[in-house]
């Protein structure tokens, strides 16, 4: 069963709204390697954390705000959400420096999208 890891905001600037977000819900900002451009910031208490990445919002292939789920098993997963009606975009795969992450991004029955991944 997949599990919200991140609610993940598109924004100009990542560090600018980490740190609004973090100072608003008294939460911590974690510390990630400089070739990274996402922050995050880890909330108190039991949920899901906030990812900020800077990248253009406001189209409607964009997501400027989207559940990050993660599982063990992605592609059974988005096998599973297919099935119940969502649709798949794209598989994406990204390196920073010396980790590989990969996502699968989707779309639930209405067009909303969200993406999944495996635990890491």
């Amino acid at each position: 069963m997949p599990e919200i890891e991140f609610i993940t905001f598109a924004c100009a600037s990542a560090d600018e709204l980490a740190a609004f977000w973090a100072a608003a819900l008294d939460g911590e900002r974690r510390e990630l390697p400089a070739a990274l451009d996402p922050e995050i910031v880890d909330r108190p208490g039991d949920g899901p954390d906030l990812l900020f990445k800077e990248q253009p919002k406001g189209t409607e292939r964009n997501l400027p705000i989207h559940l990050d789920l993660s599982t063990t098993d992605r592609e059974s997963t988005v096998d599973e959400l297919r099935s119940l009606g969502a649709s798949v975009r794209e598989t994406k795969t990204e390196t920073y420096e010396t980790h590989t992450a990969t996502w699968t991004v989707l779309e639930d029955p209405e067009g909303n999208g969200f993406c999944v991944s495996e635990y890491q």
